[in-house]
């Protein structure tokens, strides 16, 4: 299988071409900023050539790429797994119009771990009405990260209120400051610590009146991410054209 990364001279693109090799798959090549250098590695002009190139393009880069991104691999039909955070409703558009020509594997964490968290957080707010038990989401990354909450904390976020059968939009609350007031019923709350060179914590917290449950996940290497989003790559072999998640290729749902 011929992959390529998009962002290859990045931290997480080095991390990816290494993973890509390492399972057996062909490295195809890759992209990055213009004028980047990259030794003993086939760089492509633009992200069309990549996926010219590539059976399915990882990609890891900034949301500012992902309209052109997804436009090329719409017209290319190129498999595409897309680990880029932050993305605002007209990006998610996008990726969801590519979905409809390319198989898309869309996440906003590709840690196995990660996404049994999100798995059992569905489950646990399902259990714990927003009512009776405060959901609070805690995260975080190095000083560097640009996005915040992070990609992984709504996604987390995204879990509570399905398994509440809410719009996570309606009940969100970012970073609290000043005189807000009392916290409101079925809140979901989000906090952003950034600093030092973390690579990610989240803690999804329930706190009731008489009992506090937490989860925690930790990422001590950013190689937890490359492997699953490799792992996703090679699942999308033979895949019809979809938007699927990590949860898909975990065999989750």
């Amino acid at each position: 299988m011929r992959i390529g990364v998009a962002g290859i001279a990045g931290r997480m693109g080095q991390l990816l071409a290494e993973e890509a090799v390492a399972a057996g798959a062909t490295l195809a090549g890759g992209i990055d900023r213009p004028g980047t250098k990259v030794s003993g590695l086939t760089l492509l002009a633009d992200i069309a050539a990549l996926a010219a190139v590539s059976d399915v393009v990882v990609d890891f880069t900034h949301a500012s790429t992902a309209v052109a991104h997804a436009a090329a691999i719409a017209a290319s039909g190129t498999a595409w797994v897309l680990g880029t955070t932050g993305l605002s409703a007209e990006d998610e558009a996008a990726v969801a119009a590519a979905a409809t020509r390319s198989a898309v594997v869309h996440a906003p964490n590709f840690s196995p771990g990660v996404n049994l968290v999100l798995a059992l957080a569905e489950r646990m707010a399902a259990a714990l009405p927003g009512e009776s038990y405060d959901a609070e989401i805690v995260e975080m990354h190095h000083r560097q990260k640009v996005d915040a909450p992070s990609g992984t904390a709504i996604g987390l976020g995204r879990a509570v209120a399905r398994g509440r059968g809410i719009d996570l939009d309606t009940v969100k609350m970012g970073g609290r400051d000043g005189h807000t007031g009392a916290r409101k019923p079925g809140e979901i709350g989000f906090a952003a610590l950034r600093g030092g060179q973390v690579v990610g914590e989240h803690t999804l917290l329930f706190a009731s009146a008489t009992e506090h449950i937490s989860i925690t996940h930790r990422a001590f290497d950013r190689r937890a991410f490359a492997t699953g989003a490799i792992r996703a790559a090679l699942w999308t072999g033979g895949r019809a054209p979809g938007l699927y998640s990590m949860m898909d290729v975990l065999g989750m749902r």
